[in-house]
């Protein structure tokens, strides 16, 4: 039987894997926000532009909240377990969001006066993608200390005392 080279397993050195994570963070981050802006525009355009829907406005609400907060929540999910990439996916993805909102609102004139400034926006989804990724970061420790076993500490005076008798 002939062994193909798919069957051997190579190993990343650890500048090829940090560059592998780099672009998984940077894709992500980049994809995350322009996902954010389509719902955000969507949303924008059926309110205020879309008269027929103004009967149907808690529903158009509801559906628009519950997609961007869905999406919101993708870099969360795919780091779930490396803190600092979550951080970093997430406001990259928030940043080119905040920026579109901030053209946004130079279309829809009275945008900021009827929700919040886009520098609000920014400090909104600092505070909660900063609390995401430290509370990502508590359950991995809270999760390693529970699998690793508990020693006691030495004392330097235990291994200078000679037992002899």
């Amino acid at each position: 039987m002939l062994e193909s080279s798919t069957t051997t397993q190579c190993e990343l050195s650890p500048n090829a894997a940090a560059a592998v994570r780099g672009r998984a963070t940077f894709f992500t981050g980049i994809f995350t926000g322009l996902l954010l802006i389509v719902v955000m525009l969507g949303a924008l355009v059926a309110a205020n532009r879309m008269p027929a829907l103004e009967d149907y406005a808690l529903e158009r609400n509801a559906i628009s909240y519950t997609l961007f907060v869905l999406l919101m929540l993708a870099p969360v999910c795919r780091f779930r377990k490396s803190s600092l990439q979550m951080f970093l996916s997430a406001m990259l993805g928030w940043v080119i969001f905040v920026a579109a909102y901030d053209l946004a609102g130079m279309v829809f004139h009275d945008l900021f006066q009827v929700l919040r400034t886009p520098f609000e926006v920014l400090i909104e989804g600092t505070v909660a993608y900063g609390v995401l990724a430290v509370a990502s970061w508590v359950v991995g420790m809270i999760s390693h200390a529970r699998r690793e076993p508990i020693q006691p500490r030495r004392r330097r005076t235990d291994q200078l005392v000679s037992h002899d008798r």
